[in-house]
C-alpha cells in the first residue's frame, strides 16, 4: 500500500487522459496514470485519422496513442497498465485501488474512462472492424464519399449517422428493428424526408459480407423471415455507446445513460478535487480533438484547485 499522497491521479488514457497528463505534468504536479483495459481508448481500434490537427497525412490510431503516451511521459508522467476496481471519494483526500491491490491516495482525481461503443456481437462485424466496419460517420464517413453504406439502428444516434452520411454517399441504407424510430420526432423526420435514404423497417443483420473489406450485408425481415443482400461499402453500427463510469456511481452524479455531469463551463464534479473529461463525460461529440480539450481542461482546474487549496 502506497502512504504518499498523490497531487493529481488519473483515471483511463486515450485523447483526454493523456491530454491531461500532459498538461499536469508541466504544471509540476507529477501525475500518475492508470491506463485502464482498453490504453489508448477507442482509437486503438480506429485505423486512419485523418480529423486530428498536426497529422497532415493521417495517422492510425494506435500510432496516435502512442505518441500521446510518450509526450505524457517526457514531462515525467507515470504511466501504470492497470484497472482502477475501487473508488472512495467521501472524504477530502481521494482513494482508489488498482486490480493489483495497490491503494493510492490523491488531492485531484481525473476522470478520462471514456465510453465504449456498443456492437452487434457478430463475428463477421468483428472480423471485419476497420475494414469497413465502423461506429462513428463523423471519423469515418470521408473514407466512404461516393459509395454507398449501412447504417443500424433506429435512434436519434442511427438518425444523425445516417443524414450525415447521406451527403457523402449516393444511397445510405438504414436498417431498423422495428416498424418505428426510437429518434425524436426532428430527427424522425429528417431522415423521412432525405431521399437518398432508405429504411429498412424490421430488419435485422445476420452477416456483415466481405473478406478483406465489407461488400454488403446479409439482412432478415424480423416479421416475414426473408432474408435478402444489401450491397455497401461501409457498415455503420449506430446503436449508442455506454460511458465506463459504473465504477462512480455511488460518489458522482449521471444522467440517464450514464454520462458525467461536470459543470457549466468547466470538468468539476459534484466531488470537490474530482474531474471528468472525454467521452465518459461528453455524449455530444465524442471526438478525439474534444477530448483532449477537455482533458486540459480538467488538468487547468485540477491545477487551480490545488493552488487554492495551496498544497501547490
Amino acid at each position: 500500500m502506497s502512504e504518499d499522497i498523490k497531487l493529481c491521479t488519473i483515471i483511463g488514457s486515450g485523447p483526454a487522459g493523456y491530454t491531461a497528463a500532459i498538461y499536469a505534468a508541466r504544471a509540476g504536479m507529477k501525475p500518475l496514470l492508470f491506463t485502464g483495459k482498453e490504453p489508448g481508448g477507442q482509437l486503438m481500434i480506429t485505423n486512419d485519422v485523418e480529423n486530428y490537427p498536426g497529422y497532415p497525412d493521417g495517422v492510425i490510431g494506435p500510432q496516435m496513442m502512442a505518441d500521446f503516451q510518450k509526450q505524457a511521459e517526457r514531462f515525467g508522467t507515470e504511466i501504470r497498465s492497470e484497472m482502477i476496481t475501487e473508488v472512495d471519494f467521501s472524504g477530502d483526500i481521494h482513494t482508489i485501488k488498482s486490480e493489483t491491490g495497490d491503494v493510492i491516495k490523491s488531492h485531484t482525481i481525473i476522470i478520462s474512462t471514456g465510453a465504449s461503443a456498443k456492437w452487434l456481437g457478430l463475428p463477421s462485424e468483428t472480423a471485419l472492424m476497420n475494414k469497413g466496419v465502423s461506429a462513428c460517420a463523423v471519423c469515418d464517413g470521408f473514407f466512404y464519399r461516393g459509395k454507398d453504406v449501412i447504417v443500424v439502428g433506429g435512434g436519434d444516434t442511427a438518425a444523425e449517422e445516417s443524414t450525415y452520411l447521406a451527403k457523402l454517399c449516393p444511397t445510405v441504407h438504414l436498417l431498423v428493428r422495428r416498424d418505428e424510430l426510437r429518434a425524436s420526432k426532428i430527427m424522425a423526420k429528417r431522415v423521412m424526408k432525405t431521399e437518398n435514404l432508405i429504411v429498412h423497417w424490421n430488419t435485422e443483420t445476420v452477416e456483415v459480407l466481405g473478406t478483406d473489406e465489407v461488400v454488403g450485408a446479409k439482412v432478415k425481415n424480423n416479421k416475414t423471415g426473408e432474408e435478402s443482400v444489401i450491397d455497401a461499402s461501409g457498415f455503420f453500427v449506430a446503436i449508442g455507446h455506454k460511458p465506463n463510469t459504473s465504477i462512480f456511481k455511488d460518489y458522482l452524479d449521471m444522467n440517464e445513460a450514464g454520462y458525467l455531469i461536470t459543470g457549466a463551463d468547466s470538468t468539476t464534479t459534484k466531488v470537490p478535487g474530482v474531474f471528468a473529461s472525454g467521452d465518459a463525460q461528453d455524449h455530444v461529440y465524442r471526438q478525439a480533438v474534444t477530448a483532449a480539450g477537455t482533458g486540459c481542461m480538467a488538468a487547468l482546474d485540477a491545477e487551480r484547485y490545488l493552488a487554492a487549496k495551496e498544497i501547490i
